[in-house]
């Protein structure tokens, strides 16, 4: 009977996980490794991450500088950074690519902002189907009594609520990360 329940939080806690992820991509004014944790780079006819390429430092909190391991593909890891659209332009050096994070305008803060506020709410739509799916396996179950059912459906919803005050939680921070100038 709680197998239900069960398969349903780990299928929450994954979006959350992925929750968190999306989130890490947004900028916050601060430069951050995890900026260019998407970046696929060409690497001898396969695309691969670029931490995988690179070692990936910042420096003084408005730069980072991607060091490759092998040299000849810096031109390579400049032009992945400029094609991934994420405001950056990168200063392509001999054995090293730098990156001057700019400061974030209040403007953009505030698009930022409500792009975490959507990544939450999808996030919290996900959970909410996770709960419906997961009601309907226990509904169809003919082998649970009535006031096991009731129990079930009841610890269902709990689990979502937790679920989603998490999400709203983290969502909250990061929003707050991006507005704190």
């Amino acid at each position: 009977m709680a197998e239900y329940l069960e398969i349903a939080e780990e299928k929450m806690m994954d979006t959350v996980d992925n929750l968190e992820s999306n989130l890490r991509v947004l900028r916050t004014g601060r430069a951050s490794a995890s900026l260019l944790e998407r970046v696929q780079v060409e690497y001898y006819g396969s695309m691969m991450p670029i931490n995988q390429l690179a070692r990936i430092q910042v420096l003084e909190g408005t730069q980072l500088v991607v060091k490759p391991y092998d040299r000849s593909i810096t031109k390579a890891i400049g032009h992945a950074i400029a094609a991934a659209n994420l405001g950056l332009n990168p200063l392509t050096e001999a054995d090293l690519v730098r990156i001057n994070v700019p400061q974030l305008t209040q403007e953009r803060r505030e698009q930022l902002a409500k792009e975490a506020q959507k990544y939450g709410e999808e996030a919290k739509v996900a959970i909410r189907n996770i709960r419906r799916n997961c009601n309907e396996s226990i509904k169809k179950d003919k082998t649970i009594t009535e006031d096991d059912r009731d129990g079930l459906l009841e610890d269902s919803q709990e689990l979502t609520d937790s679920y989603i005050k998490t999400v709203e939680d983290t969502v909250n921070k990061k929003k707050k990360e991006i507005l704190n100038v």
